[in-house]
């Protein structure tokens, strides 16, 4: 792909319907689970990118075969039964934050030696939480340069069931990680099975919700309290089977704000409100903002109307802050957007990165700690910086379908969770 690329405005209100590659955070927890299962299991609609990838590929160094067919994206995964075939690897993860939080807890229930490592950024990212729980369970788990972040060292030796406390403050997928492994915990004198109780606030509940799902889904079982504060894992082995994967609603976020922004509508195929992501939500503030939401069967449409500015914590659906800061562009009035601090962790500073571009496209923007405030200008054209960021590139992008002149810088960033992103997005167009 080009280094930057320069978004065609939309001649007329968008009526397209459309359904996204599969969800990236599906397919990396089902490929866990199958990975850990007794036989062999087959996802269906698996997506395929960069991060699903780097998933795949240290899965194999592991000793997982999983075979791979393009055309239906289907993977046939043979299970190891929770028995690690390495006995030592050093592990590739790039800035895949579900590859390397997941594989760190795997690995814990191997015997060997293993290091996982990725992309600078990647060495930024915390990862404490989730080795200091380790610890707590007799695993041998460390930040290489003592940062809290990878690279991850880690000398196996399987877990040991005990009751153990965890942040949730910072990300939900160290909880995930050790959820997903938990089944694997061996009884100890101190306990017959894993338990987790979490200190302070837990953020992204409904990704911890889907896990307990695709770990229901292969047999596994988990207890949780109400207010997702405690968790009990009884010993299992997971069970191979047949998963089907749901689109994507992250990406399907972008399409829903297409409608917005354009004043037209567009159907999202396959998600709707019985779907296991919760960025299905996202829906709802467009609802507030003043669109029309219609669920059905068949998927979920938004048609864009007059647009006003709301006040919304966006702390559960955190990864389409910045899609909702792109349609805050064009409403009447202020969006505050809060309760998502904990962005400034992901692949870039997201707070501090959709303020400063916001303010190149003619935006008042106010950051605070935990969001921001985006007051609406004069939208003029833009280069936009996407920080290596994809989440950046496909949501500035929609302001380019109504304003001329918007240029996205890198857009091969993409690739981490849809390289097909900046096609589908100008096929829209041609669907109406």
């Amino acid at each position: 792909m080009a280094s930057q690329i320069e978004i065609e405005p939309v001649s007329a209100p968008l009526d397209a319907s459309i359904r996204p590659p599969g969800s990236k955070s599906l397919t990396n927890r089902a490929l866990v689970c199958a990975a850990l299962a007794r036989g062999r299991s087959t996802l269906h609609g698996a997506l395929a990118s960069e991060d699903t990838r780097v998933m795949i590929d240290a899965l194999g160094t592991l000793g997982i075969s999983i075979a791979e067919s393009d055309r239906d994206r289907k993977l046939e995964v043979e299970g190891c039964g929770g028995k690690i075939p390495s006995q030592g690897a050093e592990l590739y993860i790039a800035n895949s934050g579900t590859t390397v939080r997941f594989l760190t807890a795997l690995v814990s229930l191997a015997h060997g030696d293993f290091r996982l490592h990725g992309t600078p950024r990647m060495h930024e990212r915390p990862i404490s939480d989730l080795l200091e729980s380790l610890a707590d369970l007799g695993v041998n788990a460390r930040s290489e340069a003592g940062t809290g972040c990878p690279p991850v060292l880690i000398q196996a030796n399987g877990l040991h069931a005990a009751r153990v406390a965890m942040r949730g403050n910072v990300s939900s997928q160290f909880l995930s990680a050790l959820l997903m492994a938990a089944p694997y915990a061996e009884p100890s004198h101190m306990a017959a099975q894993l338990e987790i109780d979490i200190t302070g606030q837990l953020v992204s509940k409904p990704y911890v919700e889907m896990t307990v799902a695709v770990m229901e889904a292969f047999g596994g079982r988990v207890t949780r309290s109400a207010e997702l504060t405690h968790f009990e894992t009884p010993q299992a082995v997971y069970q191979a089977r047949t998963y089907e994967i749901e689109p994507d609603a992250s990406a399907a976020s972008y399409f829903w704000a297409a409608a917005a922004i354009s004043g037209g509508r567009v159907l999202v195929e396959g998600l709707n409100r019985t779907s296991l992501q919760g960025d299905v939500a996202f829906c709802d503030c467009l609802a507030q903002m003043g669109c029309e939401v219609d669920y059905s069967a068949r998927g979920t449409s938004v048609t864009g109307k007059p647009l006003r500015g709301i006040d919304v914590d966006m702390n559960a659906i955190s990864d389409t802050v910045q899609t909702l800061a792109a349609v805050a562009l064009f409403a009447e009035g202020p969006t505050t957007i809060r309760g998502v601090a904990h962005i400034r962790h992901k692949e870039t500073d997201r707070i501090a990165a959709l303020a400063c571009e916001l303010r190149k496209l003619g935006a008042r923007v106010d950051e605070h700690h935990d969001g921001l405030t985006i007051v609406p200008g004069k939208l003029r054209s833009a280069v936009i910086q996407t920080y290596d960021d994809h989440r950046m590139a496909m949501s500035a992008a929609l302001v380019g379908l109504r304003v001329p002149g918007v240029v996205i810088d890198d857009p091969d960033c993409t690739s981490k969770t849809y390289p097909n992103y900046f096609g589908d997005l100008a096929g829209l167009s041609t669907k109406m």
